[in-house]
Parts: C-alpha cells; structure tokens; sequence
C-alpha cells in the first residue's frame, strides 16, 4: 500500500488559505480606510474615462480606416501603418530631432533648474527670492502662441531687435533667422528652458525647503562653506526628486513640444533639417493624406518606447541607487 501523501492535495488547501488571507485583509483595509477610497474615487474614475478606456482606439493604429465602416468594420492592414512611418525619408531625421532636442532639455532643465533653486534658496532677502521666483513662473503660463510673437519680435528680418538694434552695433550683417536651420539647434533650447525653468525651478525649491536646518547647522559645526553644504547635504537629499522628474521627462523623450517646434518656428520649411519632429510631421502628413490610421500609429509607437525607456531607466537606477528609484 502507498502511504507517500498526496501533495497536491495538500497545496490545495494551503492556496485557499491564503488566498481567503489576502482577501480578508482587503475587506479589512477597505472597512478600515473607506473614507479614503471614497475621496480616491472621483480622481480614479477620470483617469480610467480619459486614461484608459481611449486606449481602446490604438486598433486604429492597424487598420486602413474607412468612415462609413468605423474603426470596427474597418479592414484590418496589420503594420502597413508602420511600415510608411519608417520606411520615409524623414524618419531618420525626425527620429534624430525628437530625440536630441529631449535630450538637450532634460539636461537643462535639470542643472540649470537645480543651480536656480539652490541660490534662491541662499538668498538672504526673501522677498527678492520670491519675486525672482513669480517672475521666472510666468513664462510657463504663456501659451506658445505668445511666445512665438515674443520670438519673432527679437528675430524677424525687418523689425526684429536682434537684426535692428543689436547686430548692427556689433558690425554683423542681419541674418534671415527663420531660413537658416542651423541657428535652431541652439535657438529652440533657450526658449524651451526660458519657459519651464520657473515651473522646474519651484518644483527643486520646495524640495530643498523641505531639508531639515538641522543638517546645515551641523555642517557649519564641523566648519562646512557653502559649496560643501551643496555638494553633501542639499544635492543628495533631493536626489529622489531630481530622479523621478528626470525619469518623467525620459517617458516623453519621443515626444516632442508641438507648439514649440511648430509655433514657434512658424512651421518654416527652410528650417525642417533641424526642426521638424515626429510630432510636426505626423499633424503635417495628416493635413496632407487625412491618415488618421498613420497618425495613430506614430503615436502608439511614440508611447511604447516612451515606457520601455522609463521602465529601462528605473532598473538602471535600482541598480545603482535602489532608494531612489522610481518603483
């Protein structure tokens, strides 16, 4: 007779065990914290309707939409979308602006918004912090419609003041701003970063805010200066802060601003070798052929590797610092 126990028979009950555990802690969590999950609802509820329930539409991406059908009657065409994405011959260029320019503007909004906030932090009259503070957030209000005008008020070929005022004291011909692509790479920067560093800026402010005294009073003890105090004290404890921001912006590195890069540029072909992005040429080839099939599909590609890299960028992060990755 086989006396060996019949193990499967014995997993059995251990799962519904803890499985009946798990669920009575959640009751009991939910009993415990209702109120909570009632404040919790309305804000869940509008990210399930404008989040998740849309995402239903990336079936557009792979298929050759016909109106009269809808999206569901319509033919399905696989990759075809895709493959006319890539397969053009601006992709490359595209793909290289999107990905530069993001690149150029995590890096300024990070150090410069950084270096802003640390001697904001340092100055000894808050009302001139505070005001400096007001009037660096502004920007970031204005819509890219005014910023375009406020851009070509300082670059337009005629009345502009870069070509009126400042180039001729400087014994420089006026230069036709918005049919030279090479000026761009450097003008498009300094307009992205006028614009968010107050938002960046405030957002490092309140973190450092956030540090307690006791820690600086401590380090003038041991007789730190105030770059020791940075480099020790203020840079590692928003660290957290500095990661998840950037880790943000790493999410969106395939997507790029539209109204800066299409306002702003006034949508110049002279300027697309170092302008256009995939957003600009996505609205463009739409207006054109009316593909909303091809215009879906560069957004689905735009998001999955948006996520792939946030969820690379976060392991790389763990590895090195695991407090401070994201998740």
């Amino acid at each position: 007779m086989n006396n060996t126990p019949n193990t499967a028979a014995q997993a059995a009950p251990i799962r519904t065990t803890k499985r009946t555990r798990v669920q009575s802690n959640f009751l009991w969590t939910v009993r415990k914290y209702w109120i909570f999950y009632v404040m919790m609802a309305p804000a869940a509820l509008l990210l399930i309707i404008n989040n998740y329930i849309p995402m239903a539409g990336v079936l557009i991406a792979f298929k050759n939409v016909n109106y009269t059908k809808g999206i569901l009657g319509s033919p399905w065409v696989g990759f075809d979308n895709f493959k006319y994405l890539f397969s053009s011959e601006v992709a490359w260029v595209i793909t290289r602006n999107t990905i530069s320019y993001n690149l150029v503007f995590i890096v300024l909004n990070l150090v410069i918004a950084v270096a802003m906030a640390i001697m904001f932090n340092e100055m000894r009259s808050k009302f001139l912090s505070k005001f400096h503070q007001s009037t660096m957030f502004l920007p970031f209000f204005l819509s890219m419609v005014c910023v375009a005008y406020l851009v070509y008020a300082f670059l337009g070929a005629e009345h502009g003041f870069v070509n009126t005022v400042l180039l001729p004291k400087l014994g420089i011909e006026p230069i036709d701003w918005y049919t030279e692509p090479k000026y761009w790479t450097v003008i498009l920067p300094i307009v992205n970063t006028w614009k968010n560093l107050g938002y960046y800026t405030v957002i490092y402010m309140a973190a450092i805010i956030g540090i307690d005294h006791e820690y600086y009073e401590a380090a003038l003890i041991d007789g730190a200066n105030k770059w020791q105090q940075v480099k020790r004290i203020t840079i590692p404890l928003i660290m957290p802060v500095m990661i998840t921001m950037t880790l943000l912006q790493v999410g969106r590195i395939f997507y790029a601003d539209f109204g800066l890069f299409f306002q702003v540029t006034k949508n110049a072909g002279a300027l697309f070798p170092t302008t256009q992005v995939i957003d600009t040429y996505v609205y463009q080839t739409f207006l054109t052929m009316g593909d909303i099939g091809m215009s879906s599909a560069a957004g689905l590609y735009q998001a999955v590797v948006g996520f792939l890299l946030v969820l690379v960028t976060n392991l790389f992060v763990r590895k090195v610092s695991k407090e401070n990755a994201l998740f």
